[in-house]
């Protein structure tokens, strides 16, 4: 083929997908169908009948700062001599026990980030996943997006959506601290999570 007939090929199959793409009708006002964006689907498709359950979560969360594999990285220093490390980041793969003892059993994983967001008292911002890794719930996870003053007894985060057998799941998160080691800065928090879903 002559690069000319390959030009005029091309020149048509152009014209063409212009051609069909401007034929094709386009909405005229709200009631028209927008199937090709949203559409209204029956809450049964996604296992919406069942009945929602609550259920509550209650395992330890282990923040390693030293050592040769740390579970809590920080990716970002505070930009000034800030005494609560406003601006400090850490990204963690924080394991999840049954108990208090790191060596106890292994439940799941807080994956995520904190960061230090409030220049008037140590407060964080936490953006985690706790993925687990056990029973059932192997697989699933609970999504956590909230504040958390991290010198209060207890903190209180919302819980805003998850994945696998959490989906559509809604709730809270209650942490206090169990153990905190001002040296090395690695602590041990007791999270309560409150939780409904399918």
């Amino acid at each position: 083929m002559s690069s000319q007939h390959f030009l005029t090929f091309f020149f048509f199959l152009l014209l063409s997908s212009t051609t069909l793409t401007s034929s094709t009708p386009s909405p005229q006002n709200d009631n028209d169908n927008t199937f090709d964006f949203a559409r209204p689907i029956d809450r049964k498709l996604l296992g919406l009948n069942k009945k929602e359950k609550l259920s509550h979560f209650k395992f330890y969360w282990h923040d390693i700062l030293n050592g040769k594999n740390p579970s809590s990285v920080q990716i970002l220093s505070p930009s000034n001599n800030s005494s609560t490390y406003f601006g400090s980041i850490n990204m963690i793969d924080n394991p999840l026990t049954l108990r208090p003892e790191l060596s106890s059993k292994l439940v799941g994983k807080a994956q995520g980030f904190y960061a230090s967001a409030s220049q008037a008292e140590f407060g964080l911002l936490m953006a985690m996943n706790f993925a687990f890794v056990e029973g059932k719930y192997n697989g699933s996870t609970i999504t956590i997006l909230g504040r958390n003053p991290a010198m209060h007894k207890v903190r209180e985060m919302p819980v805003v959506g998850g994945s696998g057998l959490f989906r559509f799941a809604r709730g809270y998160a209650q942490a206090s601290t169990y153990s905190f080691d001002m040296k090395s800065g690695n602590a041990c928090v007791e999270y309560n999570v409150y939780v409904f879903h399918y």
